[in-house]
């Protein structure tokens, strides 16, 4: 079985659709005024050198952990920009000393015992997706090392509530394991991130991950039923409760603490019935602006589609669905319990109010056995799960690609798009395409979700990266926008989360910090700054 890149996305060998890539690599030089793209050796682990361990494991740990180069070197980055650009570049100044993988809640204690009476950074991996600096190791001097903690041991669905239609599932269960499991009971969590194989249960709920679905319980925080966390200090278990009154919400404390107050070893998530009725349509528009309105209107009209993805002509061109002249609405509805002929009416009745284009036998229920449905399911799982692999073959070709996402009121939309626009192509300093995409649609606003594909400045590629990223989160708090919508706040992003949510919020949060990790070791400096 393929095993995962030691620096890029994925499984090694595996790579993007051949004839998407073969496109683009003919698009391109003509689109960005560069020269043809050529393809650069990626890096081997046998030319990667890493500097030795600097801290000796204590008998009480020494078991879980291991000093492997594969598992340094993997759990040295994230999958971000900077993290693909490094990697590339056989560049791992900073890896873990060790990396651990617990099978218990008591080892996980011990770990975390010797990391605070010896000032080892605790750094908590998750499936090592993030796009946000929020795995990498602290280079800070106050840290003795650093150990990478795995739960990829702590996998399993322990219970399924029928009745109340819940699961308790560990924090290290991957996507494809925990959807396996339920999938034998005719569940579903129905939580599909891009980072779908490769990130866990527990770094959904650490990182507030989005789901592909763009109306409905999205947000993996919606599916929280109850959690069990393990910090420095003891072991916090929230009760489950369909609902709580009784202040705030002990739960939401640690959604979205990307490992900074405790590790995630145990969640109960809400499931549903796998869905049985389908109806989809591929819908057009003259230009992104009838789109949003129309994006707008099936979002206040309660019809609530599972995909309401709109878009732009140009990110329509680059994913091949229009030819650059129209935007693109990818619309769909989905139910385990009854036909959507109603819901699709309706739809397509929103869609031709605002210049829509709806193709006449599109939108039509469609009932599924077992075997279609797969075969429904794997074909869209195939292209949208594969597409973060051309990343990587557009780092080896000195192509700059980076993604930016934010969520704004509908009210701000239209402003926000044009400065977000205007900033990435001033910052970019050369021939540069910004294309968007509507991601998440609700009531109140949207998640636009901006590409930006430059020429890279070989060599500048980090200090490119900052001044484009810079640019474009000033430019979203600045027209009232967050700071990320979906891809939590790790190191790159939090700068500006300190902006949006103010000292009093930030101070409260440290005041937290130190009473759950009073020895600062949980990964030191993402969500909240390092201690002095």
């Amino acid at each position: 079985m393929a095993r995962r890149s030691f620096w890029g996305w994925g499984l090694e060998g595996m790579g993007p659709d051949p004839a998407l890539l073969g496109a683009v690599e003919a698009a391109l030089p003509g689109l960005l005024e560069m020269p043809p793209l050529v393809a650069r050796a990626a890096p081997r682990l046998d030319d990667v050198t890493l500097r030795a361990p600097r801290v000796q494991p204590s008998p009480a740990i020494a078991r879980l952990l291991t000093g492997d180069p594969y598992d340094r070197a993997s759990h040295s980055y994230g999958k971000g920009y900077r993290d693909l650009v490094r990697g590339f570049a056989g560049q791992f100044d900073n890896p873990p000393d060790f990396v651990a993988y617990p099978e218990t809640e008591a080892d996980l204690s011990a770990l975390l015992d010797y990391c605070g009476a010896g000032q080892v950074a605790a750094v908590i991996y998750g499936g090592g997706s993030s796009v946000c600096g929020g795995v990498e190791p602290t280079d800070s001097e106050r840290y003795r090392g650093a150990i990478s903690i795995d739960l990829a041991r702590m996998n399993r669905v322990l219970e399924i509530d029928h009745a109340s239609r819940a699961a308790r599932i560990q924090g290290g269960a991957l996507g494809p394991e925990l959807e396996a499991a339920l999938g034998t009971h005719g569940l579903t969590l129905r939580h599909y991130p891009q980072s779908f194989e490769f990130s866990t249960l527990g770094g959904w709920i650490a990182t507030r991950s989005g789901g592909h679905f763009a109306t409905g319980p999205t947000h993996i925080d919606e599916l929280v039923e109850a959690l069990r966390v393990v910090t420095p200090t003891g072991v916090v278990e929230t009760r489950r409760l369909p609902g709580d009154g009784a202040g705030p919400s002990p739960d939401r404390l640690f959604i979205g603490s990307e490992g900074a107050f405790g590790v995630i070893t145990e969640a109960w998530v809400r499931v549903l019935e796998r869905p049985r009725f389908r109806a989809k349509a591929s819908v057009r528009f003259p230009d992104f602006a009838s789109g949003l309105r129309a994006v707008r209107g099936l979002a206040q009209s309660g019809l609530m589609p599972s995909n309401c993805r709109l878009l732009d002509p140009l990110e329509a061109m680059i994913n091949g669905v229009a030819g650059g002249d129209v935007a693109v609405l990818m619309l769909a509805f989905e139910s385990s319990d009854h036909a959507l002929d109603a819901w699709v009416a309706r739809a397509a009745e929103i869609c031709r109010d605002h210049a829509g284009s709806v193709p006449d036998k599109a939108l039509h229920t469609r009932h599924e056995d077992a075997s279609t449905r797969d075969a429904a399911e794997n074909a869209w799982r195939e292209a949208f799960l594969r597409a973060p692999y051309l990343r990587d073959a557009l780092v080896a070709r000195d192509v700059f690609v980076e993604t930016f996402e934010t969520a704004v009121t509908w009210d701000k939309l239209g402003a926000l798009h044009a400065r977000v626009v205007d900033a990435a192509r001033a910052a970019s300093e050369s021939k540069a395409l910004v294309s968007c995409r509507i991601t998440h649609a609700y009531a109140d606003g949207a998640a636009p979700y901006f590409t930006v594909i430059a020429p890279a400045r070989r060599g500048g590629e980090l200090a490119q990266w900052a001044a484009i990223k810079a640019a474009i989160t000033d430019a979203m708090l600045a027209e009232g926008g967050t700071t990320t919508h979906h891809h939590a706040v790790g190191r790159d992003f939090r700068p500006w989360y300190e902006r949006q949510v103010g000292p009093q919020v930030r101070a409260s949060l440290e005041a937290v910090k130190r009473q759950l990790d009073p020895a600062s070791i949980l990964n030191p400096g993402v969500l909240l700054a390092e201690p002095a």
